[in-house]
């Protein structure tokens, strides 16, 4: 089936140190970039994974990250496969300007590829730009059309089995082909939304709908740890605070984006939170001048 496309989309896929946002790195990148006229541009990349590190001196530095053996056994790419291979910095502009203003699809890629790869591109100072940008998340649509892993939905959607899981390039791959497979066979397939009761057909030849069906929250951060309400009002997605406005966190207790500035949470994440912190400084500045 030839995807109904406006502009290009990239199916893609990573691995990694681990499964930390906030803290691994992509040793793998395999994209897949589908043209409108059905052409395919296809890239795979070994990466070697650095920390960078502002000196005494003043100047960055490079720190070596050790793949974790725990990783290297799913995987298969050890220390001593990307020792001679670019870092993340070296290749972020030629990777930006592969992808492009290219939609991003992937498997589990809105909970993990799409925020670590922000996240990359954060770290050495770039910026992939999200704005109107659609995200597909493959195996959102497996797993509401038909509760399973990329091994199972290969097997069940094209009945192959996928011999190389767990390598870049064969999962993306698998998931490309899952997902063509899924919109011809859900072309005419209603699903019921368990929170509305409204009857549809989701799964069509549109990237836009597509992404929408298989957006699981509306994220204000990639990561999910802030996400909107049914009143549009920005509130955490986790721990003591959760389902509160951020707003209203930070007038009552500003000391709380302080914590988690210092805390573990992605840059995309200190980002978007960093935002809605200033919106509380010039709405408290405002009041203080409307009364004063």
């Amino acid at each position: 089936m030839k995807l109904n496309l406006s502009r290009p989309l990239v199916f893609f896929d990573l691995e990694t140190t681990g499964l930390n946002v906030g803290k691994d790195h992509i040793v793998e990148i395999s994209l897949i970039k589908v043209m409108p006229d059905g052409s395919e541009i296809e890239r795979t990349q070994r990466i070697r994974p650095v920390n960078l590190v502002q000196g005494p001196d003043g100047n960055v530095q490079e720190i070596e990250v050790h793949i974790p053996e725990e990783c290297s056994a799913i995987h298969g790419i050890y220390d001593e496969d990307v020792y001679d291979k670019p870092t993340f910095p070296e290749l972020a502009d030629d990777l930006l300007a592969f992808i492009g203003d290219a939609d991003l699809a992937g498997f589990n890629s809105n909970k993990f590829d799409v925020p670590l790869l922000l996240e990359e591109f954060l770290r050495c100072g770039k910026e992939l730009n999200m704005l109107n940008r659609q995200l597909i998340d493959v195996q959102n649509i497996f797993h509401k059309m038909e509760p399973r892993n990329l091994i199972a939905a290969y097997k069940f959607y094209c009945n192959k089995d996928l011999n190389n899981a767990h390598s870049a390039n064969a999962d993306t791959r698998a998931t490309y082909e899952v997902f063509k497979a899924q919109l011809e066979r859900y072309a005419d397939t209603e699903y019921t939304d368990p929170r509305t009761r409204k009857v549809f057909k989701p799964i069509q030849n549109d990237v836009k709908a597509l992404s929408a069906f298989t957006r699981e929250n509306r994220n204000v951060d990639m990561a999910g740890h802030i996400v909107w309400n049914a009143q549009d009002q920005a509130v955490f997605n986790f721990g003591k605070h959760k389902n509160v406005p951020v707003k209203e966190v930070f007038m009552k207790e500003p000391a709380y984006y302080d914590w988690m500035m210092k805390a573990d949470f992605p840059l995309y994440t200190k980002a978007k939170i960093t935002e809605l912190y200033n919106d509380v400084r010039l709405e408290r500045k405002f009041n203080r001048t409307l009364f004063d």
